[in-house]
């Protein structure tokens, strides 16, 4: 299993066809995937293909789905190897089939799919593999894959949603985080597939005014908070977004400070240096030191502070998300939360 494409539900589907393409170098990708209803624009960078749907009438699926959520993913769907299978086989577990199989065409490509409920609004469109030579993928550039996509649930649903995705959709829990500051806490469980392909992890609120209650609140339910998506070049990416003035989480100059006072550091001055000044946080394994993982996280990309994106480079197959990384992100995204008075 792997991740097809996601979906995005948004106010007007050109505007963030735009967006992407201005400020994080994605191609447009010509699709027949519009209706009478809906406008659908299709953008692609690497193996990262994402959907813009707005509506045209108020009958779209889209205009009801914007009637109770704010513009965010909709539906992440899932590339499988039998679709017939992998539908009767959620269905046989409870899940609650949206739409029966059926062939769909994007582009000059059709493929069997259906879709399934999933937490809150989302929803999971299971659809067939393509073959190696039926994949489209744009021109190079700085993103090249999604490396795992964050689901929010709300308090108490933690272990009721990792139940599903294990019992539906076959993924296995792997990395549990508690993290707590002064302030607020979460707790995650990250959920992987069989062959390692997708990571979800899935975030639930431990505390009335954590980030994950903020975004629930705002979200109006569950759903999906952020994407995290590949680059071989964290740096130079960063430093291209940042020219064309994409909106980034800053980290204070206190985190390169004490990360220099780390006696096993896998860096070296120079790249510490480059590192600090595009603001990217660093992790690493104690057991295999150049299994660095490097990150960065923008702001909230819609009017609402729900749904982000996150980039983020694997040096020598770092695993993982970095505990230390992801309480400095807690920390920045609590530095936000205080700005909007919602801490």
């Amino acid at each position: 299993m792997k991740i097809d494409h996601v979906h995005f539900y948004v106010e007007d589907a050109k505007v963030w066809r735009n967006w992407f393409l201005n400020y994080l170098g994605f191609t447009a990708v010509s699709s027949n995937v519009s209706s009478l209803h809906t406008c659908t624009e299709v953008v692609k960078s690497g193996d990262v293909c994402f959907l813009l749907s707005s509506p045209l009438l108020p009958t779209s699926p889209v205009a009801e789905f914007l009637r109770q959520h704010p513009p965010g993913v909709a539906d992440v769907a899932f590339a499988v190897d039998d679709v017939e299978d992998a539908i009767a086989h959620a269905q046989a577990q409870g899940a609650t089939i949206l739409q029966s199989i059926k062939e769909r065409q994007i582009g000059n490509i059709t493929r069997k799919c259906g879709k399934i409920a999933a937490w809150g609004g989302l929803t999971h469109t299971l659809i067939e593999k393509l073959s190696t030579d039926s994949q489209i993928n744009s021109s190079p550039n700085y993103i090249t894959a999604i490396d795992h996509i964050v689901l929010n649930v709300a308090v108490g649903e933690l272990k009721r949603a990792v139940a599903w995705y294990e019992n539906i959709l076959d993924l296995q829990p792997r990395q549990s985080f508690k993290i707590q500051t002064d302030r607020s806490a979460l707790y995650s469980q990250v959920m992987v597939s069989r062959d390692g392909s997708v990571q979800l992890p899935i975030n639930e609120p431990a505390s009335n005014n954590s980030q994950i209650q903020e975004f629930l609140d705002f979200n109006k339910g569950p759903g999906i908070q952020h994407i995290a998506l590949q680059t071989q070049n964290i740096v130079s990416a960063i430093a291209q977004f940042r020219h064309r003035g994409l909106p980034l989480l800053s980290v204070p100059p206190t985190y390169y400070s004490q990360l220099k006072q780390r006696l096993t550091l896998p860096l070296s001055s120079t790249e510490i240096d480059a590192i600090a000044q595009q603001e990217i946080l660093v992790d690493w394994q104690k057991d295999h030191q150049k299994a660095v993982l490097l990150q960065i996280f923008t702001q909230p990309i819609f009017a609402q502070p729900t749904f982000f994106l996150e980039f983020i480079e694997r040096r020598s197959q770092a695993q993982g998300f970095g505990e230390g990384n992801f309480r400095a992100l807690f920390e920045a995204i609590e530095s936000e939360q205080m700005k909007r008075g919602t801490i």
